[in-house]
This record gives C-alpha cells, sequence and structure tokens, in this order.
C-alpha cells in the first residue's frame, strides 16, 4: 500500500500546477528578468511533451497492473478451488477449530495462501485505479480547448431532419 500512495504522489507530482509564487516575474534591481523568452519557451514544450507522452506511459500502466492483478487473482482461484475439492472429499474435511482455523493443515495452508493471493491482487487493482485516474488527468490537461484535429479538413456539419405532424 505504500508503495502504491509513493508511486501515485511522484505521478502526480510531475503534473501538478505550480504553485502561484512561481508565475511571479522576479525583477533583478536593474529591472531585467530571470528567465529570459526562450528558456520559457523550452519549458513550455518540455511540460507539454511530459503531459503528452506520459498519458500514454500511465495508460500503459493501467493495462499492466491489471494483468498482473488478473496473475494474482488466478493463483487465488486456484488455491480456493483446490480448498473446495478438500471440503468436497470426505464430511469433516474443514471442520473448524475453537480459534476458527481448519483442523486440517493443508486446508488452512489452502486458505491463507487464497487469502494471501487475493490481498497482492486488490493492492495491484488499487494502484491500476490510481494509474487511472492519473491517466484520465493527463487527457484532460493535454486537452486543446479550440483547437480541432489536424486530420480533419473541413469543419463539422451540422445535420438535422424535421418531420411535419
Amino acid at each position: 500500500m505504500m508503495r502504491s500512495t509513493i508511486v501515485c504522489v511522484l505521478l502526480l507530482g510531475g503534473v501538478a500546477p505550480r504553485l502561484a509564487a512561481q508565475y511571479l516575474d522576479a525583477r533583478r534591481h536593474d529591472g531585467t528578468t530571470h528567465v529570459n523568452a526562450q528558456s520559457s519557451g523550452q519549458r513550455e514544450a518540455f511540460r507539454h511533451a511530459t503531459v503528452h507522452y506520459g498519458k500514454w506511459f500511465t495508460a500503459a500502466g493501467v493495462a499492466a497492473l491489471t494483468i498482473f492483478a488478473e496473475r494474482e487473482h488466478s493463483h487465488s482461484r486456484r488455491d480456493w478451488n483446490a480448498l473446495l475439492d478438500i471440503c468436497r472429499s470426505a464430511q469433516d474435511a474443514c471442520a473448524l477449530g475453537p480459534d476458527g482455523r481448519y483442523l486440517r493443515s493443508d486446508a488452512e495452508q489452502l486458505y491463507q495462501r487464497s487469502r494471501v493471493y487475493d490481498r497482492r491482487a486488490n493492492r495491484w487493482l488499487l494502484g491500476a485505479q490510481a494509474s487511472l485516474l492519473a491517466t484520465t488527468a493527463l487527457f484532460i490537461i493535454d486537452l486543446h480547448p479550440g483547437e480541432g484535429p489536424d486530420n480533419i479538413p473541413f469543419a463539422p456539419l451540422q445535420v438535422g431532419m424535421r418531420i411535419a405532424f
């Protein structure tokens, strides 16, 4: 859980807007600015490229984390089905002790392993959801309002139909 939190903070920290104080144009005592226009343009181009390609990186992360979660879930399902096979083999095969544990050690071991794999799958899925949230934010940040795609040569047509009664 801690690892996924750190990853989320690092991802969101890279795309978070700058503080308002960083927008101030600090001037030297002679009236010149610290940052020239060329470096500002380079910084903006870098920020745009980071957001543009970062959204695809996080989208790939969503897919990868989901695949990892599926793998852990299949391990959990395999152990759970083995536990069910033990329970179906005899009437008292899955008897519970006073502490709530299975009396058979192999049944208890399968149950505990199934739970471990389930927890791992849940963590991978939480990471995938956090990555999906970051991907969504990056796609929204990368929108260019008022600009259409480059591959559409004509303005959109409005088509309608009137039906007289």
